[in-house]
């Protein structure tokens, strides 16, 4: 029990939870994957900006009205009721993730995400004020002068209009738009409206235009459970070192190793080149700081800088480092996953052009399992896949079941708590009631009240008329003869005029007690 526990500071060590790095440049790339992740920047915030301003059955299509405790999603309404399917919605919205992490890795990340979408948006912007990846390095390490006013002034207001626009889009969820709009000028915002368009704008702006990678690094918790559901047959963007390796330039017209004779390395020496690269980089890597954690070899182990290899030694991969430059989180692809990689696919992109230029196949960098990569055989479709997939369909089925088969009537009774029953001139006895009536649809109803229950008779209104999406209170009287004492059961029934909905209530009905 004496025995003393050794303690490891932190930031003593060098190894800081929290690291402060250079600001990451990317580097523009056009490609396939490129194009797909435009595809889906521009599908995925046109349906945030759009969906506000369609009009659907005369109201907002996508609206959730809180005061009113109603959210409108096109044709259907949504009622506190509705709990149920919301909780349902995010349980397929977990199951979807776990299924798609498992079968092809981070896709949401690369391509969804709402940091990865908006910080999009705004690199473009960035670009068509700074210019490309050289030019804003230059402009930021250059004197502040007149030229710099103007690109960075232009870029910041362009990010400020956007995010102002995003922040007012935002509130447009959950108040009439066009009314808010209308209230921008004369300016009659109400305290709460303001203060959420502005703190949206305001975390837009932050997010996308400086935390950017940080965000995915440091304050996302996706990137830290990930491990936990990927495997060897997870499909995953990755280098192929027993093709790339050794790295190194060379001069045109050299073949490929799958064209020349020395082919591919063995693993256990493709990934010993690997580790020792990265632990003595070349010029090239060096200036551009590339950061990733990566464990290529356990503790302790020594890596030998890599010797100089002939020209029929190397591998495809020429150390241009572009794949690195384009990365939008600034890490080495070549070094194995990181969970600092988002999977945008920017670096097969990058990979692939430079790969036509040499007249090497493409697919040193591609979307491959770590099996694949290391020559053994992979199955996508394994148990795990199929588990997922059925829960995934079987959960979609449900919701989407319940959501068209919901009733749109829904009928509660309360007693009146003023007077547990009231006895009248000739003796009778008569309790009071509330039945309340929600018609969900968005049609007039009629529906028609009844009573059961054994010497029990209804007096009120046994017709009444529900407004669409009306809540209708119904006060009724139930009286019994003169000599009922006690408790009896007693129950309501609300019936469609057609039939087509039926609602029993179950209550008490009370008497004087003998």
């Amino acid at each position: 029990m004496s025995r003393q526990i050794p303690l490891d500071v932190v930031d003593a060590q060098g190894n800081s939870f929290y690291v402060s790095e250079r600001k990451v440049y990317p580097r523009d790339v056009s490609g396939r994957y490129d194009r797909l992740r435009v595809a889906a920047v521009v599908w995925l915030l046109g349906m945030f900006y759009l969906f506000p301003w369609l009009p659907w059955d005369g109201r907002q299509a996508v609206l959730f009205d809180l005061p009113a405790r109603k959210f409108y999603v096109f044709g259907l309404v949504f009622w506190p009721q509705d709990f149920l399917f919301l909780a349902l919605l995010l349980i397929i919205a977990a199951m979807a993730l776990f299924f798609f992490t498992a079968l092809a890795g981070r896709l949401w990340c690369g391509y969804a995400c709402p940091q990865t979408v908006w910080t999009e948006v705004f690199l473009w912007m960035e670009r068509w004020t700074e210019g490309d990846r050289p030019k804003r390095m230059k402009l930021d390490a250059g004197p502040w002068n007149r030229d710099k006013l103007l690109r960075k002034g232009s870029k910041h207001a362009l990010w400020l209009a956007f995010a102002l626009w995003t922040g007012f889009t935002f509130v447009g969820f959950f108040t009439p738009i066009k009314d808010l709009g209308a209230r921008l000028w004369p300016f009659a915002w109400g305290g709460w409206e303001t203060f959420w368009v502005l703190f949206y704008a305001l975390a837009t702006w932050g997010n996308a235009g400086f935390l950017r990678e940080q965000v995915c690094k440091y304050m996302c918790p996706y990137a830290r459970f990930q491990s936990a559901m990927f495997d060897r047959n997870t499909l995953l963007i990755a280098y192929d070192p027993m093709r790339g390796e050794p790295r190194g330039p060379r001069k045109r017209g050299l073949g490929s190793v799958l064209e020349r004779a020395r082919g591919l390395l063995d693993p256990r020496t493709a990934y010993d080149y690997v580790f020792r690269a990265s632990a003595h980089p070349t010029a090239a890597d060096n200036r551009l700081q590339a950061h990733g954690t990566i464990a290529l070899a356990g503790a302790g182990a020594v890596a030998e800088p890599l010797p100089k290899f002939g020209y029929d030694e190397l591998g495809d991969c020429i150390d241009c480092t572009i794949c690195v430059q384009v990365c939008p989180t600034g890490i080495d692809i070549r070094n194995g996953l990181q969970y600092e990689c988002i999977a945008c696919g920017a670096c097969i992109d990058a990979c692939d052009e430079v790969m036509d230029k040499m007249g090497y196949p493409r697919g040193l960098i591609r979307y491959a399992t770590q099996n694949t990569i290391d020559g053994r055989s992979t199955k996508v479709w394994r148990p795990r896949i199929l588990v997922y997939g059925l829960l995934l369909l079987g959960l979609c089925g449900a919701w989407a079941w319940g959501v068209t088969h919901r009733s749109e009537l829904i009928a509660e009774v309360l007693r009146d708590r003023n007077a547990l029953y009231r006895q009248a001139a000739d003796g009778s006895v008569e309790n009071d009631y509330t039945l309340k009536l929600i018609n969900k649809s968005q049609q007039t109803r009629r529906y028609r009240i009844g009573l059961e229950g054994e010497g029990l008779r209804l007096a009120g209104p046994t017709l009444v008329e529900a407004g669409p999406e009306e809540v209708l209170p119904v006060v009724l009287s139930v009286a019994a003869d003169a000599g009922v004492s006690g408790r009896r059961e007693l129950k309501f029934v609300v019936e469609r005029e057609d039939g087509h909905e039926k609602r029993i209530i179950e209550s008490s009905f009370f008497g004087p007690v003998q």
